[in-house]
């Protein structure tokens, strides 16, 4: 972040800080920008695969949480979750890799979320997760009843997404992965 007199410049994503800090470029197919008021929830969203989709998410204005879950079946942290703030003063971004979902809700009355996604909205790969599964218990804030989608309200728990087999396996995560090294090293050897 550079702050001067003027107000405040950020430079929100870096490819090359980027894989150097996770091993690997960030390829964007589609940049999301979503706007909600307090006592929204949206989510939990996960992308099939293949396809896949890893997204980096920043909050612009505002506050919010962002909950991920791993619902690699196969994972060591199968079904655990984790809450992230982001907001308009630190600055930070979070990135999520192929076979996690999550949800946001904000914190303030108003956030604004802009988020990169490695590949484009397909719906037939999209899958929803109840945001409000009892066995999942995510600490969303509460602001009276929340404001949810059609879809996330109908969403299936992590137990029945298992079972309707929407989602992503441990292994395919695995080999997603490999994949995408195998093209960032072709991409380096290009790039000598």
């Amino acid at each position: 972040m550079f702050p001067d007199r003027r107000g405040l410049f950020l430079e929100i994503f870096n490819q090359p800080d980027f894989a150097d800090a996770v091993g690997h470029p960030f390829e964007m197919a589609q940049v999301n920008c979503s706007s909600s008021r307090r006592g929204t929830v949206r989510g939990l969203h996960g992308v099939a695969i293949p396809p896949g989709q890893a997204r980096y998410a920043t909050c612009v204005r505002g506050a919010i949480v962002d909950i991920v879950v791993d619902t690699r079946i196969g994972s060591p942290t199968f079904g655990e979750h984790v809450p992230v703030r982001l907001d308009d003063e630190e600055r930070q971004a979070l990135y999520l890799a192929e076979g996690l979902v999550h949800g946001f809700a904000p914190l303030t009355d108003e956030a604004t979320v802009v988020y990169l996604c490695s590949s484009t909205y397909d719906p037939a790969a999209s899958f929803q997760i109840d945001p409000f599964d009892p066995a999942l218990g995510l600490p969303w804030p509460r602001h009276g009843e929340p404001i949810l989608s059609e879809q996330d309200r109908s969403a299936p728990s992590l137990a029945q997404a298992a079972e309707q087999g929407l989602l992503p396996t441990w292994a395919d995560c695995q080999a997603l992965g490999a994949q995408r090294l195998t093209r960032a090293g072709r991409a380096t050897e290009v790039l000598r």
